[in-house]
């Protein structure tokens, strides 16, 4: 069969390969030189700018895996992505756009209820069988794409994927104002949730880290309080900050049983704690004497549902600073540096320009 026109069009424009990134194992990232994705019915292609590194693509590179999904064959990662259309066929050509890294299948159960989050089959880039954006080129379904107003730069773009779970998780919140507000782990989402607690007309907003860069950038974003995080830390100075009433909504976004631990002893009764980060070891525990005696609502968050169009508008508008989170920038190549400042918590949120 021939090919269509408009394929041939692709082709001539397109170079003829690409570089791309793959996980093989634990630790063990390689440089491949790939042909160029054919875009399936509904699909654009892609050429990738920005990809930011998340913690759950730090689960990948250090354990081979996250949860229940493992590696079986060598996976691209990067789920936090913009980048450029490069494809005549679409109304979107040469738009500048974010992308959804979910797809969500719109027939089952749950995404007719409208929980595309908890799609039973769902597919997410960078995750199980599905490859993600840490290469230069890539097809992805047109409808997962979200134009960049001008002000929004390709960095900002890739970052609407994070801010779309914070979103999720304040939403689950149901913060009121004048709410005294707990944040524990203020990473790059941490903080989102801050900047969007002080835009909910949160009260109090207290939060605790290990690092003293993200508690100062906490403090810069709306954080009223702020503690740092050692092995004898004693949690209930999060209760007491608050002259021992205990915070109305506690975010546990972390990833660890300690962070979860100051939420539960942190809330106050009737409380509502959310879990946002993802533990290493696939277990979040905490006292359950002290959560059922306070009568706490505990719900864990799961991703994001219908958040880009509000996220890329609260960034358009200065309500919300992706910029400045920013702080470590690599070029593709530089993907072992990129990863290892990531590892350590080096700065705020590190960005492979592709």
């Amino acid at each position: 069969m021939k090919p269509s026109s408009s394929c041939m069009e692709i082709a001539s424009n397109m170079p003829g390969s690409m570089k791309v990134l793959r996980l093989h194992g634990e630790g063990d990232m390689q440089m491949h030189t790939e042909p160029l994705p054919e875009p399936k019915h509904g699909e654009v292609l892609i050429r990738v700018s920005a990809v930011g590194i998340c913690g759950s693509d730090l689960h990948w590179f250090g354990e081979a895996g996250i949860g229940d999904a493992q590696l079986s064959r060598p996976l691209v990662l990067g789920h936090e992505f913009s980048g450029i259309v490069e494809d005549p066929r679409s109304k979107l050509n040469e738009r500048r756009v974010a992308v959804d890294p979910a797809i969500a299948c719109q027939e089952c159960e749950y995404c007719l209820d409208g929980n595309p989050n908890f799609c039973e089959r769902l597919h997410f880039a960078g995750h199980g069988d599905d490859d993600g954006a840490l290469r230069e080129y890539l097809a992805w379904p047109e409808k997962n794409l979200h134009p960049l107003p001008d002000p929004i730069n390709y960095e900002e773009g890739a970052l609407l994927e994070p801010l779309g779970v914070a979103l999720h998780a304040l939403e689950l919140g149901k913060i009121q104002p004048g709410e005294a507000v707990g944040v524990f782990g203020v990473g790059p989402i941490g903080l989102m949730i801050v900047q969007l607690a002080r835009l909910a007309g949160a009260g109090d907003i207290v939060v605790t880290d290990r690092l003293d860069h993200r508690l100062e950038a906490a403090f810069s974003m709306g954080a009223t309080k702020g503690f740092k995080i050692t092995d004898d830390w004693d949690r209930r100075e999060a209760w007491r900050a608050t002259n021992g009433r205990g915070v109305q909504v506690a975010f546990e976004a972390a990833g660890d049983n300690q962070a979860v631990e100051t939420a539960v002893d942190s809330a106050k009764p009737g409380g509502r704690v959310i879990l946002v980060g993802i533990p290493a070891e696939d277990r979040s525990s905490f006292t359950a004497s002290t959560a059922r005696r306070k009568g706490l609502s505990i719900k864990l968050s799961r991703r994001m549902r219908f958040t880009y169009p509000r996220a890329i508008q609260l960034v358009e508008d200065g309500l919300i600073d992706l910029r400045s989170l920013v702080s470590q920038r690599f070029q593709l190549p530089e993907y072992e540096l990129a990863f290892e400042a990531a590892k350590i918590r080096q700065g705020l949120k590190t960005i492979i320009n592709v």
